[in-house]
């Protein structure tokens, strides 16, 4: 196969931003119609509400493979947790190039669907940073087994980047933790108790929200009076001021219909880090930022100005 050098600035996704389009339009906790029985049932029955892992219908048994996207060095893994789940990843290699870079890049998905939806994602940071990617699947989604809820979903951010520090390809890399909306809430947790190891070397945050509790009254507004029921609190507000030594890229999807763009922008302003960049997308809505011109092109510049300027 033969090899080119990493992208300009200038390059364009395009039907790789395409594709990844079809699979990201899920919705955040769960559809409009679902408002009026998540006033009632909001405290028994709030994981389904906040985790839909069974979105789309068929997102349990039917996980799209990185073969199916072109992608051909790649692990599909189980990796067990301390507590006795099994999480379903896949690592994904960098093609070989004297332009290759120590980086691995830990991938945390949104709410619904499974980490199969975000492979072209994957390959668009694969290919734009020539780096390895992690994309880890929470337990009770996808091929993972167990039921999620936030404590579990810290145990498994936590052991992904375990994973990667224990690997023999791995270990020695910079880690770029990923995550878009609820999976924004994971990677801010996951890099506030690790950000004192030296091995995490950046921060992407898309389209993530400040707390379960605040994002409650948007989402489902007949609910926004049992919102203090919640008991997944995912309070991002509290926990981002703490990370103070990894720089951190903030992408807003001005446009998103279902986060309020405030809340990255509140995010932003609360954040501690002398290191912050804000990069925001005019048309971007809470599925298809990904897919807005300049998304892939802001993570090239942070990566090589905010992660990796220090290291050349």
């Amino acid at each position: 196969m033969s090899e080119s050098p990493p992208p300009p600035p200038s390059w364009s996704i395009g039907n790789m931003a395409n594709s990844a389009i079809q699979f990201m339009r899920l919705p955040v906790l769960a559809s409009s119609g679902l408002a009026v029985v998540a006033s009632g049932l909001l405290y028994f029955k709030q994981n389904e509400l906040i985790y839909p892992r069974n979105v789309p219908v068929d997102a349990r048994t039917n996980v799209p493979s990185p073969k199916d996207f072109g992608i051909t060095d790649f692990e599909d893994l189980q990796i067990p947790t301390p507590d006795g789940e099994s999480l379903h990843a896949f690592f994904l290699r960098p093609r070989q190039s004297r332009y290759n870079l120590d980086l691995t890049v830990l991938m945390f998905h949104g709410n619904a669907g499974n980490i199969g939806h975000r492979v072209p994602i994957a390959k668009a940071l694969q290919d734009t940073l020539r780096c390895n990617v992690l994309l880890l699947e929470y337990r009770g989604y996808g091929l993972s087994t167990g039921v999620p809820d936030e404590t579990g979903l810290k145990i498994d951010a936590q052991t992904g980047l375990d994973y990667i520090r224990q690997r023999p390809e791995t270990k020695d890399t910079t880690v770029v933790v990923y995550g878009q909306s609820l999976g924004g809430a994971v990677a801010i947790n996951l890099v506030a108790a690790n950000q004192d190891s030296g091995d995490i070397g950046g921060l992407i945050l898309e389209n993530t929200f400040l707390s379960i509790r605040k994002l409650i009254p948007s989402v489902f507004p007949p609910a926004r009076y049992v919102a203090r029921l919640c008991h997944q609190y995912w309070a991002s507000e509290d926990v981002l001021p703490r990370v103070t030594e990894v720089p951190i890229l903030f992408l807003s999807g001005l446009k998103d219909e279902l986060v309020p763009p405030s809340n990255m922008t509140q995010l932003f302003a609360i954040c501690q880090s002398d290191r912050k960049v804000w990069r925001a997308l005019p048309n971007g809505g809470h599925n298809d930022s990904v897919a807005e011109p300049g998304y892939f092109e802001h993570i090239i510049s942070f990566v090589t100005e905010e992660v990796l300027g220090d290291k050349k």
